[in-house]
């Protein structure tokens, strides 16, 4: 059928070019690697090291010898986050307020506009060679008559989007992944090599591997060189649809029938003991669903479901795995900054209840097979037959212990986990936390101070906004900083403004009052003190006024 190139080849001709030539000039030795892994709708407490049951060994190894965050944030959804990630601007400022679609407005391109500038583009003119693995997400999604034949690779295209927005043209040296949102992980869509698509996957391709042996590969050759490398591993795991492979599924075939609250309640009590949120003891929310396990009809579809969603994340944690060992292979683990965390919270979307065959969402396989999108849970999650999501029940449980979920500012949505590691650079003790709050915005100042670059203020003839991160350095040293006066937070007219004494204001729509919260004592935001404090209410929404202002939130679509 289209079982074409094999596995392997795929990983090694991912446009790799570095050379083996020895780099003499003054500045390149001595700056670290810098490794940034991001998973994708990843909950708060899915991991071993945030009190999850799902099997991450490698990534408890991180947490072990590193530093992990109990106040790490992101912009709530996956194609602003990424945007915040890539320029260190807030995303209305780097084009995406929304989603990839032209709202024809400066805070809501739907692409990543040339008023930034990305790490890659940064790190690189300052000696570092870049690469980048896995989701894109930030370039225009394009909509096309053909679009349910085009999604089932029956017809081709050259380009998925403009290719002057995909990652080779904005600072990466080399890319293997899709430049859309959605895949299907055996066979998906917008792949491409460099700028060029990919149109045929091997028998036996899930993307979670590709991508990982595709990092393999390129640490490998970049390794060589004396220059250090950036490299973006973005996963699309464990997004919908849920896809796993069956033998990773049969690992936790019994381990959700217990049920949504046992889930939920074992995992805030593993989160007491790792000591995720230091003195606090009541920071466990109510549930956000009243239906209850014994009484639910779909018992055995939901906890499928929550198992193949524990697979996503166990096999991606194994190929985190076959990363390490290659940096370890080639000498460069101690010298490599490795961040590691998800673009929000997890998602509470029922995908079934989407319109197949529109934006990125396939309707059928290369060869005509339907895909079934579950309405009523008459097909089993897992195959690539069946394009399925968890819901908000389960999404709960994984952002235990949290409210809310994907897309809203609580923290649920916005506050993710965060493991950094770095042997010859971390001097805070290994295997602590710290709730300094830093930001997803953060991640270029951090990536420039270590890289010794400069921000350009202009960069190829376009002027360049200011940066708005703060580096993490100094909490990579102490485990704390100054920080932020304020972080602000704004995605489809949710609002949130935090201030760097703890207090945090969350409007949930633009009729909604606004609503006010002390983190200092209530991590999960169960106690609204806006009436208590109208006075810091007043003077927060203030702030944040003027944070929309500076930051291009307004004006936005209606």
């Amino acid at each position: 059928m289209f079982r074409s190139m094999p596995l392997a080849a795929l990983a090694l001709t991912a446009g790799v070019s570095c050379g083996t030539g020895k780099n003499a000039e003054e500045g390149v030795k001595g700056r670290p690697n810098i490794l940034l892994i991001l998973a994708d709708d990843l909950g708060y407490s899915d991991l071993g090291c945030y009190g999850g049951e799902v099997h991450t060994p490698n990534l408890d190894r991180l947490a072990q010898n590193g530093l992990r965050f109990s106040r790490f944030y992101n912009a709530g959804r996956s194609c602003p986050t990424r945007a915040s990630l890539l320029t260190g601007l807030y995303p209305h400022q780097a084009g995406i307020g929304r989603m990839t679609f032209d709202d024809h407005l400066p805070g809501y391109r739907g692409t990543m506009t040339h008023n930034g500038v990305t790490i890659a583009e940064a790190l690189k003119q300052n000696g570092y060679q870049t690469g980048m693995i896995g989701k894109w997400h930030v370039a225009e999604t394009p909509l096309r008559t053909d679009q349910r034949e085009w999604l089932a690779h029956q017809v081709q295209h050259e380009e998925f989007a403009p290719k002057e927005n995909y990652p080779i043209h904005r600072g990466f040296d080399n890319f293997y992944g899709t430049i859309y949102g959605v895949v299907d992980y055996f066979d998906p869509f917008s792949l491409v090599n460099g700028e060029e698509p990919v149109k045929d996957v091997p028998t036996g391709y899930y993307s979670t591997i590709a991508l990982s042996d595709s990092a393999v590969s390129y640490i490998g050759r970049y390794a060589k060189s004396e220059k250090p490398f950036f490299m973006y591993l973005a996963y699309h795991s464990p997004h919908w649809p849920l896809h796993a492979l069956e033998e990773d599924i049969k690992k936790y075939e019994d381990v959700y029938k217990v049920g949504w609250k046992t889930i939920r309640e074992a995992r805030f009590e593993r989160m007491k003991k790792l000591g995720i949120f230091g003195n606090q003891t009541d920071f466990l929310s109510n549930r956000q669903s009243a239906k209850e396990w014994e009484s639910n009809p779909d018992r055995e579809w939901d906890a499928h479901a929550m198992a193949v969603h524990a697979a996503m994340i166990d096999r991606m944690d194994q190929g985190i795995g076959k990363v390490l060992q290659e940096l370890e292979r080639t000498g460069e683990l101690d010298n490599t900054l490795i961040l590691f965390m998800s673009d929000n919270g997890c998602s509470p979307e029922v995908c079934q209840d989407y319109s197949p065959g529109e934006n990125d969402r396939p309707d059928m396989m290369r060869d005509g097979t339907p895909i079934v999108y579950p309405r009523k849970k008459e097909a089993m999650p897992g195959p690539e037959t069946t394009f399925a999501s968890l819901g908000p029940e389960w999404a709960n449980v994984a952002n235990t212990p949290f409210r809310f979920w994907k897309a809203k500012m609580y923290e649920g949505g916005i506050c993710s986990p965060m493991i950094a590691h770095w042997p010859a650079g971390i001097k805070a003790v290994r295997g602590s936390v710290t709730d300094e709050p830093c930001h997803i915005v953060d991640v270029m100042a951090t990536s420039l101070e270590l890289a010794k670059s400069n921000y350009p203020a202009t960069y190829k003839g376009n002027k360049i906004l200011p940066m708005q991160g703060e580096s993490m350095v100094p909490v990579f040293k102490n485990g704390k900083r100054k920080g932020h006066t304020y972080i602000g937070f704004e995605h489809f007219n949710e609002k949130a403004l935090m201030s760097n004494d703890g207090w945090k204001i969350i409007q949930p729509g633009n009729k909604a009052r606004w609503e006010l919260y002390n983190l200092n004592t209530d991590r999960s935001e169960q106690h609204n003190l806006a009436d208590t404090y109208p006075d810091r209410v007043a003077a927060m929404v203030k702030e944040y006024e003027a944070w929309a202002e500076r930051s291009m939130v307004v004006p936005a679509p209606r």
